[in-house]
This record gives C-alpha cells, sequence and structure tokens, in this order.
C-alpha cells in the first residue's frame, strides 16, 4: 500500500481528523474516474509542452509514465491499494513515484476543479455511448419479437379496460418508438457534456497560456467552455443525463409493468422462460417475473438521483463546494443501474412467448368492435355522435343477451336502428377491425408491417 499524499498540505500543521478524513476521501467510488483523469492528465501535459511550462524530455516522461500507469492498472490486482484522498492524489503521487520531480509539474495551472469536471465528462461520454447502444439493442430485441408474432392479435386497453384490438407488433412497437426518443434525448444530453472545463483552473482561468481549443481537440471534446466560474461549478450536465435516463427507466418500468400484467394467469398473454423467472420458497407452482418486477422498481432508484442531484446543487453559491462530490456515487449508480435494466429488458424479449389463441380470444370479446359498428353507421349517413348513441343501446341490449355484437341477431340490432343491414358482421370481424386502422401510425396489418420495415431501417443507420 502506497502512503498518501496530499495536494494542499503546505498551509496546514495538523492532520485531519480520522474520522472527517473518511468523511471527506473520495478514492473509494472516484476511482472509476481513473482512465478517463489519465486520458485528460496526457493532453494536459501536451498542452503544457505546447505553452513551454515542460520541456519535451519532461513532457515525454510525465506521457509514458501515465501510459504505463494505464497499462499497469489493467495488469496488477493490487494497483488501487493505496490509502489517497482521491483519485487524482492517487495518479500524481504514483505519477511522481514512478519518474520523480518532473511528475510534480504536471499540475501547473490547473486545479482539481477543473481537472474533476474534465474526467468527470470524459467518463460520461463514454457511459451515454455505452447506455445508447444498449438502447439499440433492446429495440432491435422488441423488433425481433414483433416479428415473430406479427400475426398475433391482443385487446389494446385504456383505463385498463378492454377498448379496442391491436396487433401484439403494434404494442411493441409503441415501446421501440419511446426508446426511440430516449436515444435522441441521450444524443442531445451527449452535446452538452461534450464541453471541455480543462483551463479554467479554480474558478478565474489559468495565467498558463494554454492552447485550451487544442487541448479539447485532443481530447474529442467538441468545444470548450466560455466561463470559468461556470465551468468548474456546472453539474447541469449531470442532472439533464439523469434526467434522460430516469425518462427511459419510466418507459422500461412501464413495459415491465405490462409484462407482469400479461404473465399473470387473469391475463395468460405472455409466458416467460425459466431463464428470466424465479419461483417460491413456499408456494412450489409459482413462476414469478422478478427480472420485470426488479425493472420496475429501480426506476425509483433513478428518479431518487435525479431529486437528489437537483437539491444538491439548488442552494449552491459560484463556484466550486465540495457538496459537489456527491454527484460521483450519484452518477455512478444510476449509470450502473440504467446499463443493468436495459441488459435484463433485452434479455426477458429473448425469452418470451405470446399465446396467440389467448390473445385472440381475448381481443374478440369485450364489446371492443363498438366504435367499428358507429363508424359503420357514419358510412350509412347517420351522424357519428348519433351513431355512438345507437351503438351504446346495441351494447347494452347484447349485454342483456349475453351476446358480443358480432353475434347479436340482425333484428335485435334493426330494432335500435333499421340502417344496419347484413353487411355489418362483416365491418364488425376482428380483421375488419383491424384492417381499417390503416393510416400512418395506426394497427392495421399493412401500416405495422411497414413500421417494422422503418424501424429495421433505423437500427441500421
Amino acid at each position: 500500500m502506497t502512503d498518501s499524499i496530499k495536494l494542499w498540505g503546505g498551509r496546514f500543521t495538523e492532520k485531519p481528523h480520522e474520522t472527517f478524513a473518511e468523511f471527506n476521501d473520495s478514492f473509494r467510488f472516484d476511482r472509476r474516474l481513473f482512465t478517463a483523469d489519465v486520458r485528460g492528465s496526457i493532453a494536459y501535459a501536451n498542452g503544457l509542452s505546447r505553452a513551454g511550462i515542460l520541456t519535451s524530455e519532461e513532457a515525454d516522461a510525465i506521457v509514458g509514465g501515465l501510459t504505463q500507469l494505464l497499462a499497469d492498472s489493467k495488469i496488477d490486482p493490487k494497483f488501487f491499494e493505496a490509502d489517497s484522498e482521491d483519485i487524482h492524489s492517487f495518479i500524481e503521487q504514483k505519477l511522481i513515484v514512478a519518474i520523480g520531480d518532473a511528475g510534480r509539474k504536471l499540475h501547473t495551472g490547473r486545479s482539481r476543479n477543473d481537472q474533476v469536471a474534465t474526467a468527470f465528462r470524459i467518463w460520461l461520454r463514454d457511459e451515454i455511448n455505452e447506455i445508447a447502444v444498449l438502447v439499440r439493442d433492446l429495440q432491435a430485441a422488441i423488433v425481433d419479437t414483433a416479428e415473430g408474432f406479427r400475426e398475433a392479435v391482443m385487446p389494446g386497453y385504456t383505463h385498463l379496460q378492454r377498448a379496442q384490438p391491436i396487433l401484439f407488433a403494434h404494442w411493441c412497437l409503441a415501446y421501440f418508438e419511446m426508446l426511440k426518443r430516449d436515444r435522441e434525448r441521450l444524443a442531445e444530453a451527449f452535446e452538452r457534456v461534450n464541453i471541455m472545463p480543462l483551463g479554467s483552473g479554480a474558478l478565474a482561468g489559468t495565467s498558463v497560456r494554454i492552447d485550451r481549443v487544442t487541448v479539447a481537440k485532443e481530447l474529442g471534446f467538441a468545444a470548450v467552455s466560455a466561463n470559468s466560474l461556470d465551468a468548474v461549478s456546472d453539474r447541469d450536465f449531470a442532472i439533464e443525463f439523469v434526467g434522460a435516463v430516469a425518462i427511459l427507466m419510466v418507459h422500461l418500468s412501464r413495459l415491465a409493468e405490462d409484462i407482469i400484467l400479461y404473465c399473470s394467469q387473469e391475463f395468460g398473454f405472455i409466458t416467460l422462460s425459466d431463464a428470466v423467472s424465479t419461483g417460491s420458497s413456499l408456494m412450489p407452482q409459482k413462476k414469478n417475473p422478478d427480472s420485470l418486477e426488479l425493472i420496475r422498481g429501480k426506476a425509483g432508484r433513478v428518479f431518487g438521483h435525479h431529486a437528489g442531484l437537483l437539491a444538491t446543487m439548488k442552494g449552491l453559491p459560484l463556484a466550486y463546494n465540495k457538496d459537489m462530490q456527491e454527484d460521483k456515487e450519484t452518477l455512478f449508480d444510476t449509470v450502473d443501474t440504467v446499463k443493468m435494466c436495459l441488459s435484463v429488458a433485452g434479455i426477458v424479449f429473448e425469452n418470451l412467448s405470446v399465446s396467440e389463441q389467448r390473445t385472440r380470444e381475448a381481443a374478440s370479446t369485450g364489446y371492443m368492435n363498438a366504435t367499428e359498428l358507429a363508424d359503420y353507421l357514419v358510412r350509412k349517413g347517420v351522424p357519428f355522435r348519433t351513431g355512438h348513441d345507437v351503438t351504446g343501446k346495441i351494447v347494452l341490449r347484447a349485454i342483456e343477451l349475453q351476446n358480443e355484437l358480432h353475434d347479436l341477431p340482425l333484428e335485435e340490432m334493426q330494432s335500435v336502428c333499421a340502417d344496419i343491414g347484413e353487411d355489418v358482421f362483416d365491418a364488425l370481424s376482428l380483421e375488419s377491425t383491424i384492417a381499417s386502422k390503416s393510416q400512418i401510425g395506426g394497427t392495421s396489418r399493412e401500416q405495422v408491417a411497414r413500421a417494422l420495415a422503418d424501424a429495421r431501417s433505423y437500427l441500421k443507420e
């Protein structure tokens, strides 16, 4: 274990209290920023060299030392065993041990404030890209499932009451669209993450004549921050990211809730394989959708992180305050949670089957073709509001006779409205009901087939 060094000890004559030191230190969790911080430090060393602060030999030693640290971290299981305040002091002490006094020059003109903000943004950029890939993978799994059961018809619901028949693929594509918006939000959040604060110093900027734009290009940033005070104290990018994935978790939670319901014996539409289910310690017959229940539950965890970040930042004066150290664990857990939920959701879609007979039976009952009867009357010249009222009376009569509309004798319908003819039964059939929703975005087989093709094209972009 390496002895710790402090980056700020010259003004102090006593050591921090042990309890406070433990309270203050962040190495146990911010070590996740190691690679991002080293990348930022290499680019900064190059910038110092171009500015004439470092000789070429010193710059080569620093860059070589940092590069070696990256390599060592991948092969040495004890690499991170240290008593360090944070990952930034850890890297600096490792570098000084490795290359000597040249390592003490790396921090020239730099503060931990702009260093941390830069490493945090580098790390988050990579994570956003990984999450976007996982969202895309889930979309692909949804489309695969939709195509595998493209003939299945099921009830659509409002107020959790049977409303109108839809294709199962149409239900799948609703979640595809939600996830499409999630990818757009992630891309937009990425743009605001991709601004480099390095060179802002502690709060006022830096007196070192470093070319910030060139350093930014080396690190892949699109631009540099325009105000040093804002740059070191800004966590909007973190709040926006967590907000974006909080909406993503809303969508995953709704998806989980739907499948949980459809897996129940009361619905019986979907069966999950053993790979994504668990059993009961008491009841041998149980097969529980725990994978989905955990996704639904973890959504609240991410929502809490979003509220927590907002609460942390709301009363902070400019510029940096130690309160902002609380952003790390919040974001780390958010990223871990979202990535795991996306992965599990994709696995669920690979391990479910649809009972097409059960869904078709459910889609054929409950008077879900009532709107078709009203539309049929409109085509006969009856005003819709009148047709709606007439249809309601016919539904009431069907309920009394315990018939579905398509099984109700014609004379019963004609006793309410003489405009109804034999052709009404064609209009009330399940296939006609589905086929009639033929406009863009509808559930007709033609429109759903087109939507599936568009989804495939989108995934290939």
